[in-house]
C-alpha cells in the first residue's frame, strides 16, 4: 500500500518535471513581449523573490563570508546568467520542443566537464561510449543533411550552438559546484537562493546594456514569466530537493528523461510546433548516451566507494541537491 509520503513525493516529482518541461514554452511565450535578456532578467528577479520567501519561511540562514558568496557568484553566472540568455536568444529561432531536447545534453556536458576539469576523474571506456552516443544524437538532432539542399531553416545552426553553449555552462557550473560549493555542506535552499539572488543582481547591473528594447506585457507574457520565474526558477527546486531527500539523487535525477517529453508535447499542443522525425530520434540517442554514461559512473562509484550524484536537471538553470546527497 502506498504511503502518503510516497504519494506526496510522486506528486512533487511530477510537478518538477512538468514545470521544468514547461520552461521552454514559457520562454517562447515570454519572447512575444520581451527581449531575450529581459526574459532572463524577469525569471531571475521572480525566482529570487520566491526563494527569499522560501528562505524566510524555512528559517534558513544566508551565507556570511565573502568566500562563499564568491563561489555562489561563479555558479550564478555559469548556471543562470549566461545559459538563461543563451536559451532565450535561441528561443527566437527554435521550436520550444527542440530547445527542450537540446537541454537534455546537460548530463553529458557535466560528465565531459568533470573529466576535463578534474584530471583525477578520467573517463572510463563506458562513459566515453555514452558521451559518444550522445554526441551522435546531437548530430542527428541538427540534421546536417538538411543543409545540403538549403532546407536546414528548421534548426538554425547558431541557435543550436547557443543551446549547446548553455548546457556546456551547466556542465562547468555543476563541476565547479562539486569542487567548491558542495564541500561547504550548505542547505540546498541556501545554495539555490544565494546563486539566484546573485545572478539577479548581475543581470540588473547588465540590464542597461543588454536588456533594452520595448516591453509588451500581455496576460500570456506575464503568466509565462511567473511560471518561468516563480515556479521554474523557484519552487521546482524546493520540490526537487524534497524528492532527493526521499528517493535519493540517482532516482530523483530520472526527471531528466521526462522534461524533454513534456517540452515537446506542450510545444505541439499549445504552440502548434512541428518536429522533424530526426529531432526526437536524436533526443532518444542523447538519453541513451546519458543512461550508458551514468551506469558506467555508478559502477565506478561502487568500486571506489566515492559518492557521485546523477545530474540534477537544470532546465531552470540551477543545480540543487540536498545536504549530504551525492555530489554532481
Amino acid at each position: 500500500m502506498t504511503s502518503p509520503t510516497d504519494r506526496r513525493t510522486v506528486l512533487l516529482y511530477l510537478g518538477a518535471a512538468l514545470v521544468w518541461g514547461s520552461s521552454f514554452l514559457f520562454t517562447k511565450v515570454g519572447l512575444e513581449g520581451l527581449a531575450p535578456a529581459q526574459v532572463a532578467l524577469g525569471r531571475l528577479l521572480l525566482g529570487a523573490v520566491t526563494l527569499v520567501v522560501v528562505m524566510t519561511v524555512l528559517r534558513r540562514r544566508w551565507p556570511r563570508d565573502r568566500r562563499t558568496w564568491g563561489h555562489l557568484t561563479v555558479i550564478g553566472v555559469l548556471l543562470c546568467v549566461v545559459p538563461f540568455q543563451l536559451f532565450a536568444w535561441a528561443g527566437q529561432h527554435l521550436a520550444s520542443g527542440l530547445s527542450s531536447i537540446l537541454n537534455a545534453t546537460t548530463p553529458l556536458m557535466t560528465s565531459l566537464a568533470v573529466a576535463l576539469v578534474l584530471p583525477a576523474e578520467r573517463l572510463t571506456r563506458r562513459q566515453g561510449l555514452g558521451i559518444a552516443v550522445g554526441a551522435v544524437g546531437v548530430v542527428v538532432i541538427v540534421g546536417p543533411w538538411t543543409y545540403l539542399d538549403g532546407g536546414g531553416v528548421a534548426a538554425p545552426l547558431p541557435a543550436v550552438l547557443a543551446c549547446l553553449g548553455a548546457t556546456a555552462c551547466y556542465g562547468l557550473g555543476m563541476t565547479y559546484m562539486r569542487r567548491f560549493v558542495t564541500p561547504l555542506r550548505l542547505p540546498a535552499e541556501t545554495v539555490a537562493a544565494g546563486q539566484i539572488a546573485v545572478a539577479a543582481l548581475v543581470m540588473l547591473a547588465l540590464a542597461p546594456a543588454v536588456a533594452r528594447g520595448p516591453v509588451t506585457l500581455t496576460w500570456p507574457v506575464v503568466l509565462s514569466m511567473v511560471g518561468l520565474g516563480a515556479l521554474g526558477t523557484g519552487m521546482a527546486y524546493v520540490w526537487n530537493t524534497r524528492v532527493v531527500d526521499t528517493w535519493g539523487a540517482q532516482r530523483a535525477s530520472t526527471v531528466t528523461y521526462l522534461t524533454p517529453v513534456v517540452g515537446v508535447v506542450l510545444g505541439i499542443l499549445v504552440l502548434d510546433e512541428r518536429l522533424h522525425w530526426y529531432e526526437p530520434v536524436g533526443g532518444l540517442l542523447v538519453v541513451l548516451g546519458i543512461v550508458v554514461a551514468q551506469r558506467a559512473r555508478a559502477r565506478t562509484t561502487a568500486a571506489t566507494g566515492e559518492p557521485v550524484a546523477a545530474p540534477v536537471p537544470p532546465a531552470a538553470g540551477v543545480g540543487v541537491q540536498a545536504p549530504g546527497a551525492p555530489r554532481p
